[in-house]
């Protein structure tokens, strides 16, 4: 099954950020996700890919002349 989880949103909305019904309601899921710390960012680069990053593209020292 596929679709909001509604009862989980509202628990979630209504008792653990403590929205009033109507601010529940006017708000879009995107927001809500958003109050629930829920986001789609990107995870920072941690330190393996940075090394293959710059395996992959080492600097050269003639490019470094300019500061």
């Amino acid at each position: 099954m596929t679709g909001l989880d509604w009862p989980g949103l509202m628990r979630a909305g209504l008792h653990g950020l403590r929205l009033r019904p109507r601010d529940f309601w006017a708000m879009t899921p995107a927001e809500l996700q958003l109050m629930l710390g829920a986001t789609h960012a990107v995870a920072p680069m941690d330190r393996l890919r940075l090394d293959a990053l710059q395996q992959a593209f080492p600097d050269d020292a003639k490019d470094m002349s300019d500061g």
